[in-house]
């Protein structure tokens, strides 16, 4: 499968000039930096087109790279510079916004972490979008659901391995055992992302990595900018902790439903076997990865609490609103993607 992402269309200044310059050849950028703390200053970093998609650019660039790009650009300080802004600009918006959630179980936290990750999973109020793709999404909803995830999906499990190097002991044991699942023991068959790569193509949707990022808005990029955001720093790191074991925690009953919904609208087993794959993979993950990864590193750094709950509480926010957008889209007959980008709005 090929991993590199097709250079997007722009979708305002800052992404515009990002692109034009991965487009060229290496050279000094040095206007992009003071561009980006313009744009943040602006405007909501999680929820701007245009902070969003520079932001997946700039980190797509330290996975398979943007087609086309020098690959050197990984290493271009002013690249690193743009991405530091926007990233600190996210985070700061991220530990705002989970303030009310985490405050309400941290003295739950305090004598069980695990417990309170998942207090934590119940008490933050999510739309049900699983239960509208089981019962009542249309096979064109269903294929917009799976364009949204696969900016996710078809990567899966690879923001979370940067916590790997990070931990010793006890919870890096923990972590690398939900990984390996991830990656499905070391076959390829059972990847997870191979398996999603084969549900889209029962929907009959393009299984190229990165194919759909010109369709899906930021609410469903900042998703997976966060997630890179979190594991590529090592200050961060009980917050990859925490965001993972959020994830898990709020996968196996979902899954489930998706998985009746594939078949209701006909894909039979291939679309279903994703998500099967995670009813009873979760299930299991989400007490590994509340427990002894998160408990584990608590215990053994327990200055991390904070950002444990943190992380946690951002993975259940960020799906929340995403997962808002494309039900309120539905509801009033609309697509849940993005239109068409024109030249004029692609700048904008």
């Amino acid at each position: 499968m090929v991993r590199s992402v097709r250079s997007p269309a722009a979708r305002g200044l800052l992404s515009d000039r990002l692109l034009q310059s991965l487009a060229g050849p290496l050279a000094p950028v040095p206007d992009l930096p003071a561009m980006a703390e313009r744009r943040v200053s602006a405007c909501r970093a999680l929820t701007d087109e245009d902070i969003q998609l520079s932001l997946l650019v700039l980190q797509e660039l330290v996975y398979d790279g943007i087609d086309a790009a020098d690959e050197r650009w990984e290493r271009s300080p002013d690249l690193a510079a743009t991405r530091v802004v926007l990233e600190d600009a996210c985070e700061a918006e991220l530990r705002a916004a989970v303030k009310g959630p985490v405050s309400q179980v941290a003295q739950l936290a305090h004598v069980d972490v695990a417990a309170a990750i998942f207090e934590l999973a119940d008490a933050v109020e999510a739309p049900r979008l699983s239960a509208h793709l089981h019962r009542q999404a249309t096979l064109e909803q269903l294929r917009e659901f799976l364009i949204h995830r696969s900016v996710y999906h078809l990567k899966e499990a690879d923001p979370h391995t940067w916590l790997v190097p990070r931990l010793r002991g006890a919870p890096k044991a923990a972590l690398l055992e939900v990984q390996i699942d991830e990656y499905g023991g070391g076959r390829l068959d059972r990847m997870h992302a191979q398996l999603f790569a084969k549900t889209m193509l029962a929907a009959g949707l393009d299984p190229t990595y990165g194919a759909y990022v010109d369709k899906v808005p930021a609410a469903t990029l900042a998703v997976t900018t966060t997630m890179t955001l979190f594991g590529q720093q090592r200050r961060l790191r009980g917050m990859t902790a925490g965001h993972l074991a959020a994830f898990e925690a709020t996968s196996s009953l979902p899954n489930r439903r998706y998985a009746e919904g594939v078949r209701r609208l006909g894909l039979g087993e291939q679309g279903a076997a994703y998500f099967e794959e995670h009813v009873v993979a979760d299930a299991v993950h989400e007490q590994v990865a509340a427990r002894n990864l998160c408990g584990g590193l608590v215990a053994s750094e327990p200055s991390l609490l904070g950002d444990v709950l943190v992380g946690a509480a951002a993975c259940l926010i960020l799906d929340a609103w995403s997962a808002t957008a494309i039900l309120d889209a539905w509801a009033a007959d609309e697509s849940a993607l993005l239109p068409a980008l024109t030249p004029q709005a692609q700048v904008a």
